[in-house]
């Protein structure tokens, strides 16, 4: 009875270990799905005559709190103003 019981037990932890697995691998292809779909907003972007080198920068800006921003900016500003650019 015991040595059942520790199969069932083991079944149930692999079946368990495995949809963990497949669930994280299904993942994994939509990322790769989705960074392809960002590779070809880039490039259609691109082939319209827009900067990719800018618009991921404003991309990664627009995720930015607003006020670190402002302040991040703001020392920026003063730094090129204290020499001369």
């Amino acid at each position: 009875m015991n040595d059942q019981v520790t199969d069932t037990s083991y079944r149930v932890a692999a079946d368990e270990l495995r949809a963990f697995v497949e669930r994280y691998e299904r993942l994994e292809a939509e990322k790769k799905d989705i960074a392809d779909q960002q590779k070809e907003v880039m490039a259609e972007a691109k082939g319209r005559g827009y900067d990719t080198r800018i618009l991921r920068k404003l991309i990664a800006l627009r995720k930015r709190d607003k006020d670190d921003l402002a302040e991040e900016e703001a020392v920026l500003e003063m730094y090129k103003a204290a020499l001369g650019m």
